[in-house]
């Protein structure tokens, strides 16, 4: 399996909600030193990632990952995964997040280290 196949599918298994709910499939991707960065601003770390996203009761569709997804070998055992997450909010305005993520070879398994998002507050700021 290349690796554009392979961490897309581990990147989209973090918006399953089986995944989601679940804390041995949660704990099984996160590193124990996991960090994220969330679009808020806020950091989290592992515990407290997979705690929230057990509490969600009833979770909107997390978004597709629409375009720009690229990995990028920084060693034979770690990967910078970077993508644009677009999702339709409540009141029909789409909202849109540039992610990266570091993934680790830990174990014989790729765990996430570190997750940031960061809004894209208009297409015009991208360009």
């Amino acid at each position: 399996m290349d690796d554009i196949t392979h961490f897309y599918e581990l990147e989209t298994s973090l918006l399953r909600p089986e995944v989601r709910a679940s804390r041995d499939a949660l704990s099984k991707l996160l590193a124990n030193d996991f960090v994220e960065f969330g679009s808020s601003g806020r950091v989290y770390d592992r515990d407290q990632v997979i705690e929230g996203l057990n509490q969600e009761s009833s979770y909107p569709a997390p978004g597709r990952m629409t375009y720009e997804f690229s990995v990028r070998r920084l060693s034979e055992v770690v990967a910078l995964v970077t993508y644009r997450v677009s999702r339709r909010m409540p009141d029909g305005e789409e909202f849109q997040t540039r992610r990266s993520s570091i993934w680790q070879l830990i174990g014989g398994r790729w765990q996430m280290v570190f997750h940031q998002g960061t809004p894209v507050h208009s297409l015009e700021a991208v360009a």
